[in-house]
């Protein structure tokens, strides 16, 4: 994938709202893209979690496990949405196991990556770690109306 499509496809992204353009430069050049088929896991719920990713293109279906073992899908994304940024803010084993629906390309940031780009940016780190709670922000409200519903 080119920079400056790494670059456009980031800067759709709720992860990069507000970011000055030097800021979306230096962290597009951090991620890495990956590429699954259909069927692909990407990562699986209680793997160790080092990185968040972007959906370049294709989709992915974000799944859990209910109390008998049985997966059902808690999440459908696409282009520009992000996953696995849990494991970048709290440092535990992945809550989901991710799986690619359809021929998908992801863009990785690393922990260390995201680390090395706050030595470099400050403010764009604040940012994308505040982008990161109101999409997390988000997602809690959504469950809970969701729960609210079954009540």
């Amino acid at each position: 994938m080119k920079d400056a499509d790494k670059r456009e496809l980031l800067s759709c992204s709720a992860l990069m709202e507000n970011l000055l353009p030097a800021e979306l430069v230096m962290i597009s050049d951090l991620f890495h893209h990956r590429d699954f088929r259909a069927g692909d896991i990407i990562f699986r719920e209680g793997d160790v979690g080092e990185s968040l990713f972007v959906v370049a293109s294709g989709e992915v279906e974000v799944l859990g496990h209910g109390a008998s073992g049985e997966m059902y899908r808690v999440d459908l994304l696409g282009p520009s949405q992000f996953f696995g940024e849990l494991s970048i803010i709290d440092k535990e084993y992945r809550s989901a196991t991710v799986r690619a629906t359809k021929t998908t390309t992801i863009l990785e940031l690393s922990s260390e990556n995201l680390h090395t780009f706050a030595k470099n940016f400050r403010n764009g780190f604040t940012w994308v770690v505040v982008n990161i709670a109101r999409v997390l922000a988000a997602r809690l409200r959504e469950c809970n109306r969701m729960l609210a519903k079954k009540m």
